[in-house]
This record gives C-alpha cells, sequence and structure tokens, in this order.
C-alpha cells in the first residue's frame, strides 16, 4: 500500500518537475558553494579547483596551535605587508598583490578583527592593521572582556543574572589556546546549508501536501473509506509514504551536497572548535566544527520531518492541498517579518520556532537562553527534544484525524 501511495505522489506531472527543480537548485547551490577566490602573487584572480588547492596550501602554512606566538608572528606579517607600497597604492592591481600576500592567515586576521573590536558586536575590517605584537596576549581575554561590557551595557535587561553568569562560565570555561586549521570546505558548506534545508522543505511540503486531501478533490473518498482497510492500512500506508519520502529525498540532497563541496574543498579543519573561525567567534557551546555540521544536518532532519508531518496533518484536517502546501511557507517565512520587531516575549518565542531547526548552523550564534529554576538552557538542545517530541506525537494525531473523516 505504501509503495501505491509513493507511486500516486509521483505519477503527476507536477511532482516530477518539483523534485527537477530540488535538483537544479541544490546543483546551483553546490556550484554557488564551492566557488573559491585565490588571488596570484601578480595581483589576477584565480578560481575553479586550482583556486582551492592552492588557498588551502596558502592557509595549512598558518594551521596549529594559535598561541601567543603565532599571533605575534601573524600580527607582524600584517604589519609588514601594510606597510608595503602595494598595501599602500590607489591602484587596485598593486592592493590584490598586497591582498595575495595575507591570504595564507586571512582567517585569521578576521579573528583579530573580532577580538580587537570597540564592542562585542562592532566589527572594524582594518583593526588588526593597527596592532602590535605587544597586543597578542589580550586576544583570548578580550573575547571575555567585549562580553562583560555587552551585558552591562548594550544588553543591559536583556538577561538575568542567572542567565549572565552561565555565558560568562561558558565564555570562561572554553579551552585555549585554539587549534586552528583550513576549513573552507566546512564553512563554505555550513554556510549554504540552510538554503539547502528551507528549498528541500518547501518542495517536500508540495510534495505530501496532497497526500490526505487528494481522496478529496478526486471524489474517491467513499471509496476509499469504504474499502476493507481503508480506515485502518490504508491510512497508515500514507503516513508511512510521506516519512519515506521526506526522509529519502532529504538524506539524499544533505548527503549529494555534503560530498559534493567536501571532495572539491576538502575535509581539513573538522576538529577545530567553531571559535576558530570568525563566523563562530562568539557562540557559547563547546563544539567543534565536525559536531557543528552533525548538529546542522540532525536539526534540519528534524525540522524538515516536522514540517512535513504538519503539512499532512492540515491536509488531512483541512481536505485542501492548497492550504497544506502553505503551512510549510508560513512557518518558514513568517519568523523573519517577526523578527525585526523589538520584545523580548517574541525574541523566546522565535527562538523556539521550527525555522531555527533549519538554520542550526547560524541559531548557534544567537544568544537564546532559557532559564528552568537554577538551571540555564541554549535554544539548540531545547528545539532537538522539544520538535523530536512533537514530532513523534504528529504520527498518531495525523492517523487518528484522517481516519474519522467525514466523506464529503
Amino acid at each position: 500500500m505504501m509503495k501505491y501511495e509513493i507511486k500516486k505522489i509521483f505519477s503527476k506531472p507536477s511532482s516530477k518537475f518539483a523534485v527537477m527543480l530540488l535538483f537544479i537548485v541544490v546543483c546551483v547551490t553546490c556550484l554557488l558553494a564551492v566557488d573559491v577566490r585565490y588571488m596570484n602573487e601578480d595581483g589576477t584572480e584565480e578560481t575553479g579547483y586550482a583556486a582551492a588547492r592552492r588557498l588551502r596550501e596558502a592557509q595549512k602554512e598558518w594551521a596549529g596551535i594559535l598561541n601567543e606566538e603565532k599571533l605575534k608572528k601573524i600580527i607582524k606579517e600584517n604589519t609588514r605587508i601594510s606597510a608595503t607600497p602595494q598595501a599602500a597604492s590607489k591602484n587596485s592591481i598593486e592592493n590584490n598583490i598586497a591582498y595575495s600576500w595575507t591570504q595564507g592567515f586571512y582567517e585569521i586576521r578576521a579573528l583579530l578583527n573580532a577580538s580587537y573590536a570597540d564592542s562585542f558586536q562592532s566589527y572594524d575590517y582594518y583593526r588588526a592593521d593597527s596592532l602590535t605584537a605587544k597586543d597578542a596576549w589580550t586576544f583570548y581575554q578580550n573575547r571575555i572582556a567585549l562580553l562583560h561590557a555587552w551585558l552591562e551595557h548594550e544588553a543591559k535587561g536583556r538577561f538575568s543574572d542567572v542567565e549572565k553568569d552561565y555565558l560568562i562560565r561558558q565564555y570562561d570555561s572554553l579551552k585555549i589556546p585554539f587549534y586552528y586549521d583550513y576549513m573552507k570546505g566546512w564553512t563554505q558548506l555550513l554556510e549554504y546549508l540552510p538554503a539547502i534545508h528551507m528549498i528541500t522543505t518547501l518542495i517536500l511540503g508540495f510534495l505530501v501536501g496532497g497526500i490526505f486531501s487528494n481522496e478529496f478533490s478526486w471524489k474517491a473518498d467513499a471509496v476509499f473509506f469504504a474499502a476493507k482497510y481503508g480506515r485502518n492500512k490504508a491510512v497508515a500506508a500514507k503516513v508511512k509514504a510521506g516519512v519515506s519520502i521526506t526522509t529519502i529525498i532529504y538524506w539524499a540532497v544533505v548527503l549529494f551536497y555534503s560530498i559534493a563541496v567536501l571532495s572539491y574543498l576538502g575535509t581539513d579543519g573538522a576538529a577545530c572548535p567553531v571559535q576558530a573561525d570568525a563566523s563562530g567567534w562568539k557562540c557559547f557551546y563547546h563544539i567543534q566544527v565536525w559536531q557543528k555540521y552533525l548538529l546542522s544536518v540532525t536539526g534540519g532532519y528534524i525540522g524538515c520531518l516536522f514540517l512535513s508531518l504538519l503539512t499532512m496533518l492540515v491536509s488531512a484536517t483541512s481536505k485542501s492541498a492548497v492550504l497544506a502546501v502553505l503551512t510549510p511557507f508560513v512557518m518558514i517565512f513568517i519568523p523573519s517579518f517577526l523578527g525585526s520587531i523589538e520584545s523580548p516575549v517574541i525574541n523566546k518565542i522565535l527562538g523556539l520556532l521550527p525555522d531555527r531547526l533549519l538554520q542550526v548552523n547560524t541559531a548557534l550564534g544567537y544568544f537564546d537562553l532559557y532559564t528552568f529554576g537554577k538551571y540555564v538552557l541554549g535554544a539548540i538542545p531545547i528545539l532537538f527534544v522539544l520538535y523530536s517530541m512533537l514530532t513523534i506525537l504528529l504520527f498518531p494525531i495525523i492517523y487518528q484525524t484522517y481516519k474519522k473523516s467525514q466523506l464529503g
């Protein structure tokens, strides 16, 4: 029965087109993710696989423990390059030549900009150029100092004393010095992963949106429910079909995308802490890059499966494929509009909406905290537990809802 339900879904031209569209979008996203540029020493830009290999080689030269001595060396080299005629020139080719000399430690330079920023939320691209080797010893201390200042001023009143203490403890307990390595494969992969999750969820919503409503739109409900197994095995087969389609397509897309990007750019840097990259510098979770990836793809699956089941529930309840297909659109895009409203209550709610599961790698950088007595938790573990339970709960609800449907 389940195979028959799956066959019914993919027998429609619109479903075949949707799958083809998903494949095209994923391929385009792969091309965007692997678009890495390398500047040659003559000021000309190189792209493609050769550029990715050269960038990897350049950044590998600076891999290792990011201690005070390594930071001093980088600051001195950056200062030397900044003082060259090429860096001071108004000619773009000359500037490109100067930039080519910094590519090996460019990502560490971004960390210096973040560490020595004027405030927790500010970022000055040229801040590293004003540093001296004597500043290197405060690199890790600045991260904590900026957090303290932010909590006492810009974020004053946003967190309770217990939550402030939690954030400070998380920052204080982070193991330092960091291990740094080339990690372009992971950073590029994770940057475009939310887009992969969202388009996959929307396409899946379209595919499963008519599983339960089609019997009514085709005026076949009387035959379906009058059959011997119409209100039990046939209903269960529809649920299994929806879950199977969601699971197979989601993991096929994610694995295809991951293998394509990592094969092209490399898997180096998986063991680095997320804070060793500028995008994760402020993160208060103690995880490594490979763990961030696993959390992102697992969270994406839970979120995708939950929204697919929610779409199926709307389909079973409303008997309308249109309303069902709109469900994932609403759940994904409405939070972006509500996010512009400055309200602590709304922010707490937004932090626990299912769209965050589709963008876990981004949500890891948000300071969404929830207090339960003396315990403080970030939003990520709560999201995983909450939507795992809700997903499991949706199975019997969908089954019972459609089983008890009245004939049209």
